[in-house]
């Protein structure tokens, strides 16, 4: 066993490394438990709708009397997306909505009979997604998780920091634990060597989910707009709360392309709604395309639009779209590979964040890094536990007062600068030390926040 480490930057990044620790275990292993279970989305929907597979023989009813059926199952709803069955005798999906609800409903394409009908975000997975994203509290679940999300970076960068060996460490301790040198080193070394092997992957899922999140999305999206790419449609969500204004614009276009009359400039003028036959043509061309499925058809939102044909497959760099006319006739198809250079990164991103882009390889893989994050928070939580000082928070103590570092202003700027809720959240808590430590003296001592020149508490193994 080596003499504890003394340094004053090695104990100052210690120091943060616990603070950030302290905040963001929780969430590491909510989103860690939340995320396996949605690595696994494609099997747990198929099996439970499995009952909805194979339930009818030939011949099959027209999409539009299939629609009209799933429309008059949810009173005052308008067809928003007829979903190609991935077998013709599968029962067709068809979301009908009121404004920004959907409902999901699941009609045997020859009875017309209803077989089932859900609430689109009540449907298991749809929860699971908020749980993840939003902890099911909307922008302001978004915004700690994103928070946490961005301290998450810190802790193991600054883990990275406390890892890197130092002179001449072998490689026991470092690359593989020490299993049989006593318990201190045991949970020492599976911290250590755990951060060391899930870091690169844990960067990764951090960074390809980021997208998702609020303030980092919005940033990203202005981001779009200054490289040109604004013009697509965005393939992820923005939060539910965008998502919902997102499906509330399109009902009301749909409502008013169906309705006897709209207005337009404070003119009242006529729009008739598309012909019954036009979901039934444009349903058919959209067979011709082979998408990748699932593969969803919407009407038209406004008058002169064409019907939209989108592929939703997991697999993002799947994901093909087309516009077709009501009257069958294509006219044109955006491919995968068409899109910006940045759209495509996201959507490789997101692809193997979802474990989607390699199938149950790249679900494995992902749930090993999972895994392995929640080894981290179980193995710091024991850690903390076995050196915390009796009556103490047991955070380490610093030796300011530290030489001045233009590199560190540079990268905490960079940091902030690319995460703005990290930013602000460490200026807060900055200030939040400084004011509590110098107001309430016992607190400042319990949580460590107190200066001293002497190493206080029991000592790190390394």
């Amino acid at each position: 066993m080596s003499a504890p480490r003394t340094e004053r930057w090695y104990r100052a990044v210690w120091r943060w490394h616990f603070y950030a620790g302290l905040f963001c275990v929780p969430f590491v292993l909510w989103l860690s438990v939340t995320g396996a279970l949605y690595l696994f989305k494609p099997q747990i929907e198929a099996a439970l709708y499995a009952p909805y597979r194979n339930v009818a023989s030939d011949p099959v009813l027209l999409p539009q009397t299939i629609a009209a059926t799933a429309v008059g199952a949810v009173p005052g709803s308008v067809l928003h997306k007829y979903v190609l069955p991935e077998s013709p005798h599968d029962a067709v999906q068809v979301l009908v909505g009121k404004g920004a609800k959907e409902v999901r409903v699941w009609v045997n394409p020859q009875t017309s009979a209803v077989l089932h009908q859900v609430a689109e975000e009540d449907r298991l997975m749809r929860v699971v997604f908020r749980l993840h994203g939003e902890l099911l509290a909307g922008p302001w679940g978004s915004a700690l998780v994103e928070t946490a999300a961005c301290w998450t970076i810190v802790m193991l960068l600054t883990g990275l920091f406390l890892w890197w060996p130092r002179g001449g460490s072998r490689l026991a301790g470092v690359l593989y634990p020490r299993l049989r040198k006593g318990r201190a080193l045991f949970w020492r070394d599976i911290h250590a060597v755990t951060g060391l092997w899930v870091s690169l992957g844990a960067l990764f899922l951090i960074a390809s989910g980021l997208p998702w999140a609020n303030a980092w999305g919005a940033y990203f999206r202005e981001v779009r707009a200054v490289t040109g790419t604004i013009a697509g449609k965005q393939d992820w969500s923005a939060g539910s709360r965008a998502d919902a204004a997102v499906r509330a614009r399109a009902d009301a276009g749909m409502r008013a392309m169906m309705s006897e009359h709209a207005e337009h400039h404070g003119m009242t003028m006529r729009h008739a709604a598309f012909p019954p036959a036009a979901l039934d043509a444009v349903v058919a061309r959209a067979e011709t395309l082979h998408f990748a499925g699932p593969v969803e058809v919407s009407p038209p939102t406004a008058p002169g639009a064409p019907w939209q044909v989108r592929s939703q497959a997991e697999n993002r760099p799947r994901r093909d779209s087309a516009e077709i006319a009501a009257d069958g006739r294509l006219i044109g198809i955006q491919r995968f590979a068409d899109r910006h250079w940045i759209d495509r990164a996201v959507g490789y991103g997101v692809a193997i964040h979802e474990g989607a882009w390699a199938g149950l390889p790249n679900q494995m893989v992902n749930l090993a890094v999972l895994i392995g994050l929640v080894l981290l928070c179980v193995s710091s939580v024991v850690l903390w536990w076995r050196r915390r000082p009796s009556g103490t928070l047991g955070a380490p103590k610093s030796l300011a007062p530290l030489r001045h570092s233009w590199a560190l202003v540079a990268l905490v700027m960079a940091l902030a600068a690319a995460m703005p809720l990290f930013g602000l959240s460490l200026g807060l808590a900055v200030i939040a030390e400084a004011a509590l430590a110098r107001l309430v003296p016992c607190l400042g001592s319990w949580a460590g926040w107190r200066n001293v020149t002497k190493l206080a508490g029991k000592p790190a193994v390394d």
